[in-house]
């Protein structure tokens, strides 16, 4: 799976809320997220087999959201996207704080692709699935 993608639905999955909680609002800015931030999720979800499971799924729905999206099937993103937010509630704070912050990093950049790098594991994790 393309963290990108997961990135990229999640944006278009929270900017409505986001818009509807906090319009004339600055945009958040939280702490920098740190490689150590994503290095104690991974862990978090590559020793769960549940959350594993969950992560795997995440994926998948992402996927078929992305093709949705480009194929102008907004019903069909706006069902994924619902069963999107359900899944990464699922893997918790912890997970949900990663994505809020990774909105924040600019995923072409040196750091963003170093970032992303470590969501790898994960990745080889879903593909031995």
């Amino acid at each position: 799976m393309n963290l990108k993608v997961i990135v990229a639905i999640s944006v278009i999955v929270a900017t409505p809320a986001f818009a509807q909680g906090q319009m004339g609002s600055a945009s958040p800015k939280g702490p920098k997220l740190t490689t150590a931030d994503v290095q104690k999720v991974v862990k978090v979800i590559s020793g769960d087999q549940v959350k594993t499971k969950l992560y795997c799924d995440l994926a998948k729905l992402n996927d078929e959201a992305a093709a949705a999206d480009e194929k102008k099937d907004t019903k069909k993103v706006e069902m994924l996207s619902k069963q999107i937010d359900a899944t990464e509630q699922k893997l918790g704070a912890e997970y949900l704080k990663l994505m809020e912050s990774m909105q924040q990093i600019d995923t072409s950049s040196k750091e963003g692709e170093d970032l992303l790098a470590m969501f790898q594991p994960l990745d080889d994790l879903c593909a031995k699935n």
